[in-house]
């Protein structure tokens, strides 16, 4: 290990720098599946929907610069598009799991085969999909506050993206925890009885926050491709979405604890990336690329939920039963 180039400001500064951008997918994904699951709705099909959102979002910007050269408009249209194909995802999730009943378990698993048999075919289909690049987004640092020692470089200097996800966590904080909307959906997934009885829809609500979850767990596929990555590959997620959902019970339900556990996440990867890329014989790579997801399970792990769970999670609900 060349521990000269491991233990220099530059080296912590350029982890932190990459952790940040690497958390963003996973982030988005929790924070959809944290609304999703505090309506009662267990949705384990994150990994196949951030999948075809990640598809959707570099096919639509990819096909957008290479016809006008618009790289910012193309990949501004990726992201909606990874968003649109992510509601896609969440439609299906819902009218199997809400109108159809079907076990949610059931349900998640078909969700992510979908996605991975669909994106897989659509790879090996189309040519241009094993060859495209695109271009992403410029980096905005924020003047004055990038100019700052360390800390500007780490937190300030990122693209837009990386701003509204932050902006993004703060919000469904205080949506969740600090509005009427998020009393309704906190006691959809504990009391839905209760919900019914005060004369809102259970099913109405759980449709829309399974809806939006999974155009956040979409959206996090496309930063990843388009933002990130600009390709797609077969398999590009690599487990995020599965993360995604152990992060969930990490963050026992709260967006802000959510953000730490993304930034954890994100810092082991960057950390097996740097490592990588100094070219280290020390350590097996594969054991580098397990290092992120090993981590997060330990952190889990050792982490107590203490009944914190919706008591109405994975429950279907039928109107006028006590269930």
């Amino acid at each position: 290990m060349p521990w000269d180039q491991v233990l220099t400001t530059a080296f912590l500064i350029a982890i932190l720098t990459a952790g940040i951008r690497l958390a963003v997918p996973v982030l988005l994904a929790v924070l959809g599946e944290i609304i999703t699951q505090l309506s009662g709705v267990m949705n384990l099909g994150l990994e196949g929907v951030m999948l075809v959102g990640g598809l959707a979002g570099f096919a639509s910007a990819y096909a957008i610069e290479t016809t006008t050269g618009m790289t910012q408009l193309a990949a501004w249209v990726g992201l909606a598009a990874g968003l649109v194909a992510g509601l896609g995802m969440g439609l299906v999730m819902a009218v199997l799991a809400l109108t159809c009943r079907t076990d949610q378990v059931v349900a998640g698993i078909t969700l992510v085969l979908l996605g991975q048999s669909f994106t897989t075919y659509c790879y090996r289909a189309v040519p241009a999909f094993s060859s495209g690049r695109v271009s992403g987004l410029p980096t905005l640092p924020i003047p004055g506050l990038s100019r700052l020692p360390i800390l500007g470089e780490v937190l300030f200097t990122h693209s837009l993206v990386i701003y509204l996800s932050a902006a993004l966590v703060v919000f469904c904080g205080w949506l969740l925890f600090r509005t009427n909307w998020g009393l309704h959906i906190r006691a959809t997934g504990e009391h839905p009885t209760a919900v019914e009885t005060s004369g809102m829809d259970v099913i109405r609500i759980r449709y829309l926050c399974t809806l939006a979850g999974s155009a956040l767990a979409g959206l996090g596929g496309a930063v990843l491709t388009v933002e990130q990555l600009h390709l797609f590959i077969e398999g590009v997620t690599a487990g995020r979405g599965w993360i995604a959902i152990a992060l969930v019970y990490f963050s026992r339900w709260n967006p802000f604890l959510a953000l730490a556990g993304a930034l954890l996440f994100g810092i082991a990867d960057a950390v097996q990336f740097r490592i990588q890329a100094l070219g280290s014989d020390e350590l097996p790579y594969e054991f580098l690329l397990m290092l992120p997801y090993a981590l997060t399970l330990l952190v889990l792990a050792s982490r107590r939920l203490r009944d914190q769970t919706p008591s109405a999670l994975g429950i279907p609900f039928v109107k006028g039963s006590r269930v």
